[in-house]
């Protein structure tokens, strides 16, 4: 696929016309990331917004006390790092590539002259913002308000959705280790591993090689309480 072709499908640059994607896909890099790989580090410099043609990346915050907190999943067409790019500043949080990625690139005074030339990009950027915000303060308020049970299963609810595939339940396409989980939902491996037993034997979910699949969703809405 083109890069031109791709971008059609990327939300941020939605309404743009086949002259202007042609126009940006000309400032595009490209750059492969193995799994496993950190893309950037938490406070480093941001000069380059990634957009991801394939594979999935992780982004991670620390706390002052060095847990990792994952704050958020992105998969093919989707865009991170636009932050920094944006407002110049360093990164807010670290990207890590959690399977084997390709990313296309653009650099930060390439995107600011885009802007200028096609200023409608900036209504789709602030879309963009404005849901990323919604959902970071839906995460901090379930980490604030719920018990560790609501937060796994608060979470388990979002990563089916978001990444279920229809079997005999919904099982989730991310091969999440107890410790990324834990990093989820802001608690500990041990505590998250005493969840997914105790959800095994209630039924609600199946737990098989690192697979997660969704046996009763009303089971687990239910524990999802403020």
């Amino acid at each position: 696929m083109s890069s031109t072709s791709m971008l059609r499908n990327v939300p941020l640059f939605a309404g743009l016309t086949e002259d202007g994607l042609a126009t940006l896909a000309e400032s595009l890099g490209k750059r492969a990331f193995g799994k496993g790989v950190i893309i950037f580090h938490e406070g480093s410099l941001g000069e380059t917004l990634y957009i991801i043609e394939s594979g999935k990346v992780r982004i991670f915050a620390l706390t002052e006390s060095g847990q990792e907190i994952s704050v958020n999943i992105y998969g093919p067409d989707e865009v991170f790092g636009e932050l920094s790019v944006l407002d110049g500043l360093p990164r807010s949080a670290g990207a890590v590539a959690i399977e084997d990625t390709v990313c296309l690139t653009l650099q930060r005074d390439d995107l600011l002259q885009f802007l200028e030339n096609c200023p409608r990009v900036a209504l789709s950027i602030i879309r963009v913002l404005s849901a990323r915000l919604r959902y970071t303060t839906q995460y901090a308020e379930s980490l604030a308000f719920l018990d560790v049970c609501g937060r796994v299963a608060a979470k388990l609810l979002e990563l089916g959705e978001r990444y279920g595939v229809k079997r005999d339940g919904i099982e989730i396409e991310l091969h999440l280790t107890q410790g990324e989980l834990a990093s989820w939902v802001g608690t500990s491996r041990e505590s998250v591993n005493k969840v997914l037993r105790m959800f095994q034997g209630q039924g609600l979910i199946e737990v098989k090689d690192l697979k997660i699949t969704l046996l009763d969703r009303r089971g687990l809405k239910r524990l999802i309480v403020y």
